[in-house]
């Protein structure tokens, strides 16, 4: 397998998670974000979105989205399982990365935040009300449903989907100044992820193409 991505990605960082979880070896080519590498003609014969990631399978499939290409590895490689056992369980879980991917994470893609900035006029502090206002309002709703569904991690006490969720947008979060310090529950898994081999290998320092100041 073949993951197009970009080291600061948190769509990028999730799937690399979700492989690492299942210790999933793979080729790794970085697409600049920055430098506009996504728009290209050859990348977007890849993925027509002009998004990462992208993930090419062993039999030249070539699979967009986070959540879709998540979900492959979960049927094509069971083990170790990334959704927990028990119907409710998996659609608990299934609930948190939702509202993670759909209802935080798109405001601070970086073509929105261009957008922002350079097409509407936006400050640092309207910027900062705005990631505030919708990220952090998903994130306080998604620390509500962990109160119903967290153990050691997320949904039980294995890691498993919603956690590859959770950690690549607290990782946001703190790179946008989205306050986080209430957020009890998320802070205690983030934390506890952190330390995780898997989730150490996944993180965007330690990544060929991460860019450190």
């Amino acid at each position: 397998m073949k993951l197009f991505g970009y080291w600061r990605s948190s769509a990028t960082y999730r799937v690399r998670i979700a492989l690492a979880l299942k210790n999933l070896p793979y080729d790794y080519e970085a697409v600049h974000l920055l430098k506009g590498e996504q728009n290209s003609e050859a990348y977007r014969a890849k993925n027509p979105l002009g998004l990462v990631p992208t993930l090419q399978t062993d039999d030249g499939a070539l699979l967009v989205q986070s959540s879709a290409i998540i979900e492959y590895l979960e049927e094509t490689f069971s083990e170790p399982p990334l959704l927990p056992g028990g119907a409710i369980a998996r659609a608990q879980a299934r609930a948190v990365a939702a509202t993670l991917a759909s209802e935080a994470q798109p405001f601070g893609n970086s073509r929105i935040q261009k957008y922002l900035k350079n097409e509407r006029g936006f400050d640092a502090d309207a910027m900062n009300d705005w990631m505030n206002r919708w990220p952090g309002g998903a994130m306080a709703a998604v620390e509500k449903m962990l109160a119903h569904t967290a153990g050691d991690y997320c949904v039980g006490d294995v890691p498993g989907l919603a956690d590859c969720f959770l950690v690549p947008q607290m990782y946001a979060a703190h790179r946008f100044g989205i306050d986080v310090s209430g957020f009890a529950k998320m802070n205690e898994i983030h934390e506890r992820c952190l330390k995780h081999p898997a989730f150490e290998k996944a993180h965007p320092d330690n990544q060929p193409d991460a860019v450190t100041s």
